[in-house]
């Protein structure tokens, strides 16, 4: 429960939880935060010497990363390894979250990379490698390439190594898209923050969250009408014109977040193996 759900150590702990363990079983016992941490390692190194069972069986693998940021700004590399195995099954595994600096480097990157591949013993069954459209992470392919070529011989000389994300690339051309409109769509949040009273976030919003937005948005385009004669503070009404725009943009968002979907689904694997 603790690993699923990402629930602290501390949780085995709480009294209500307490509480509700002793109603089902009367004879529970309240472990501590210490063992509750050591059961969960404990679990961990079961499912890293299968994991590491399984991966010896494997000829080649591949590999697709990820940065992360967690609610400390901590900056992370999400390293998840993709093979075929014995039985012609499509298996994903993540291998490792590693710590970066902010202000990370293509070395830095490709440092983390090639220690964890050692760590796994897997360096010598590279295929591939996915990454998003950063320059750090062309100058860690580049290195990562070359020193795995002096000990392997990587398929068709590495021609097919790097390998781009393509999830990564269509969010590109949404954000890209979108910038064409962006007084529009800035229009609409506005309106959208009017009325609830929500605080203005001042970070970057993805295309999915503008796509559900927008969704809603239309869904209560007569409300928006009514509004504004109710309200003589709201100055965002989108004009006729500007509806049209949304009406257009919000069809071609569909069409994304749907092959978004696919493309990230189980049965679609998103990068050659």
């Amino acid at each position: 429960m603790i690993m699923v759900h990402e629930y602290p150590f501390a949780f085995t702990e709480y009294e209500l939880f307490t509480l509700l363990m002793k109603t089902t079983s009367p004879h529970y016992v309240r472990i501590s935060r210490a063992i509750a941490k050591a059961d969960c390692w404990t679990s961990y190194e079961v499912e890293k010497k299968m994991l590491n069972g399984l991966l010896k069986t494997v000829d080649r693998i591949s590999i697709t990363t990820d940065m992360w940021k967690s609610s400390q700004k901590i900056q992370y590399i999400a390293l998840t390894t993709h093979f075929v195995d014995s039985n012609w099954n499509l298996q994903k595994r993540v291998l490792k979250f590693v710590g970066v600096p902010p202000l990370h480097s293509g070395v830095v990157v490709y440092d983390a990379l090639y220690k964890c591949l050692q760590d796994w013993a897997i360096e010598g069954k590279m295929c591939s490698i996915s990454v998003d459209n950063a320059s750090y992470n062309d100058v860690a392919v580049r290195i990562l390439k070359d020193s795995l070529s002096f000990h392997i011989r990587l398929p068709l000389n590495g021609k097919l190594f790097h390998v781009h994300c393509r999830a990564n690339i269509l969010n590109l051309l949404v954000h890209d898209g979108l910038s064409e409109i962006e007084d529009v769509i800035d229009n609409v949040r506005e309106s959208v923050n009017h009325i609830t009273t929500s605080i203005v976030r001042l970070t970057m919003f993805g295309w999915n969250a503008t796509y559900a937005m927008l969704s809603c948005v239309l869904e209560f385009k007569d409300v928006f009408m009514r509004y504004v004669q109710q309200n003589a503070s709201y100055k965002y009404l989108p004009c006729d014109e500007d509806w049209v725009k949304v009406e257009e943009v919000f069809s071609f968002l569909a069409l994304f977040n749907e092959v978004t979907n696919i493309i990230s689904s189980k049965k679609f694997e998103y990068i050659y193996i």
